[in-house]
């Protein structure tokens, strides 16, 4: 597949999160992509991604969701477990880089305000969520700690007793 860019291997991964189990829905996608980003790109940007990747043969859509192929899940299949989000990005560009397409197969055409939409929902649902409590939690201010002892060395110690 050439030229590789981004968006694809960052696709393709929030992909492999968003469906595990059945298709995944386009808001689903986007929360992925933001879960490993940090930021979402650009609705046309994503509108080309998905056209390209499904023209290659790695997504299909199916049940009012997006899923990956089994080309695709072999293709992610290959970077180790504990590797950081960076570093299978990474590798996933270098294997589409080595892929080659075959045969012909359906292609997803999305418009931006199906993206649009799907990102304003995203947005909405993060307003509505309730605080996460496994986020650390403010430190304390420094006038409510104890005062230290000074520290004196072991010898020091002794020789007051």
């Amino acid at each position: 597949m050439y030229p590789v860019h981004d968006v694809d291997a960052t696709l393709l991964l929030a992909l492999s999160l968003a469906a595990k189990r059945r298709p995944a829905e386009l808001v689903e996608i986007i929360a992925a992509t933001e879960l490993l980003q940090g930021a979402i790109p650009q609705e046309l940007k994503l509108c080309d991604a998905f056209y390209r990747l499904s023209e290659y043969g790695l997504i299909s859509a199916s049940d009012g969701g997006y899923t990956l192929t089994p080309e695709a899940q072999q293709l992610l299949s290959g970077h180790a477990r504990k590797a950081k989000s960076q570093e299978r990005l990474y590798d996933i560009k270098e294997s589409l880089a080595d892929f080659h397409l075959k045969g012909i197969h359906p292609v997803i055409q999305l418009m931006t305000e199906q993206i649009t939409v799907a990102l304003e929902t995203h947005q909405a649902t993060l307003k509505n969520t309730p605080k996460n409590l496994l986020t650390p939690k403010p430190k304390a201010a420094e006038e409510s700690r104890k005062p230290q002892k000074p520290y004196l060395p072991f010898s020091a110690r002794r020789r007051k007793s």
